[in-house]
């Protein structure tokens, strides 16, 4: 199949969005199919207010409709609700072009922490935007279940991989700067994260955080002792996961939290709030500790047997999640495409 991806969140950003969209792209062109991919580095962009290191598309639905005769896809799949993600909403409407969505990021939430935006804003928003897609995919069956509570229709679970081969244990683990055990946050530096609670745990070892983003600067200030190393990529990044004893995840709004099943797979257990990602991921697994005592949670993973989470996290491969991504793809009719 030709496959057209339109996305809002693309290189050199670093986000799990990003990685399951270009790891889900090597799996589908393994199996021979097409992937075509629309995103913001095709445009003149703006800043994203609040968060100045996204930036946005610039971009009209009839150029989009433009675009998507040209490539004519056979599917079409729609990633993000940002302009180029409306955009495309757009075009497919008009031309009457099936098409699917997926909702990766709580972005009412996101949007009420930083400008106050009501929640009942937010996702009447995000109700209108997925309302006519033949179907919209979710990572885990709880977070389905709370969409559907909120009035969200046709949702249809894809549930995500992580890739064992670069993300694996290393023996002996890598040395890095300070004492250990080693604690490692992977992500964005942004108030949704939540990572006060973890940069101010009173708890033996180093603090890695390992990303980028608008909090940045002023949680360097604020705490100096911690090691905030940037982004890091690939085979840069795999060694940081390897190097971990422990893995703190304190986010309470995330949909899935793939660098979880990252650290996972790099024999790392994970310390994290019980929210609905951990308890999806983690539950009853043995392979992490959910405590509203965060400190607590460090405490208890770092008891955690290291090959006990790499087995575990070789349950989530690629294939098995490119498989589901293709069974939920919508067909498009080649009567679909008529003069724009």
């Amino acid at each position: 199949m030709k496959i057209l991806l339109v996305t809002d969140t693309w290189t050199p950003q670093v986000n799990g969005v990003v990685r399951t969209l270009t790891t889900m792209m090597k799996e589908l062109e393994r199996k021979k199919h097409a992937v075509e991919v629309i995103s913001p580095d095709q445009y003149l962009t703006v800043p994203c207010p609040t968060y100045p290191m996204i930036r946005l598309a610039v971009v009209s639905p009839r150029h989009l409709a433009q675009k998507i005769t040209a490539v004519r896809p056979d599917a079409i799949h729609i990633t993000t609700e940002g302009p180029l993600g409306i955009a495309a909403r757009a075009a497919c409407l008009k031309k009457k072009i099936p098409f699917t969505t997926s909702y990766t990021t709580r972005f009412p939430e996101y949007v009420w922490e930083r400008v106050r935006l009501p929640l009942t804003v937010g996702y009447s928003f995000m109700r209108w935007f997925h309302a006519p897609a033949v179907a919209t995919m979710v990572a885990t069956e709880s977070f389905k279940k709370e969409l559907e509570s909120r009035g969200f229709r046709h949702l249809i679970r894809w549930d995500r991989g992580v890739d064992t081969t670069l993300f694996s244990p290393l023996d002996p683990k890598p040395d890095l700067d300070g004492p250990r055990p080693y604690l490692l946050y992977v992500g964005r530096v942004a108030v949704e994260k939540n990572l006060r609670d973890f940069l101010s745990l009173d708890v033996p070892g180093t603090k890695f955080v390992v990303g980028d983003g608008p909090l940045l600067p002023r949680l360097r200030r604020e705490f100096p002792t911690v090691r905030f190393v940037g982004t890091r990529h690939g085979a840069e990044l795999a060694r940081y996961y390897a190097a971990a004893d422990v893995f703190v995840f304190p986010s309470r709004t995330d949909t899935f939290g793939l660098v979880m099943l990252e650290a996972l797979a790099s024999g790392v257990p994970v310390a994290a709030y019980p929210c609905q990602a951990t308890e999806e991921i983690i539950g009853d697994s043995g392979c992490g500790a959910l405590d509203e005592d965060l400190g607590k949670a460090v405490s208890m993973a770092l008891t955690i047997p290291p090959d006990r989470c790499r087995r575990y996290a070789q349950n989530f491969g690629w294939e098995r999640s490119t498989h589901l991504f293709l069974a939920n793809l919508a067909m498009i009719s080649p009567s679909c495409y008529h003069k724009v």
